[in-house]
């Protein structure tokens, strides 16, 4: 038995959903699952620094971890001490120093 029968014989066509399906098709694979990828390694890698670590916040401030907490670090910069949300940590510094030393 077709399930499509009664939508043809009213003049659907299913071929017109398919411009649709090619657009979400596209959308989910240049938007969606990369910005998937991305939250994942942003989540390791606040789950895999460490104390002494040198980092990068997202505002731009350059400073080395001196405490780690379930949510939160201390960062010493050359200004004193400040204490950030982990999420506001933007990428690391230490392999990048290490590896332009090489």
């Amino acid at each position: 038995m077709n399930l499509l029968l009664p939508l043809q014989a009213a003049g659907f066509d299913i071929k017109s959903l398919m411009p649709f399906a090619l657009m979400f098709v596209v959308l989910y694979l240049f938007m969606i699952r990369p910005q998937i990828k991305k939250q994942k390694n942003e989540k390791k890698f606040q789950n895999d620094i460490g104390k002494g670590s040198k980092v990068v916040t997202t505002s731009g401030i350059h400073g080395k971890i001196v405490e780690i907490s379930d949510t939160t670090v201390v960062i010493e910069t050359g200004a004193g001490k400040i204490k950030f949300e982990k999420t506001a940590l933007s990428m690391e510094l230490s392999n990048k120093i290490a590896a332009a030393k090489s």
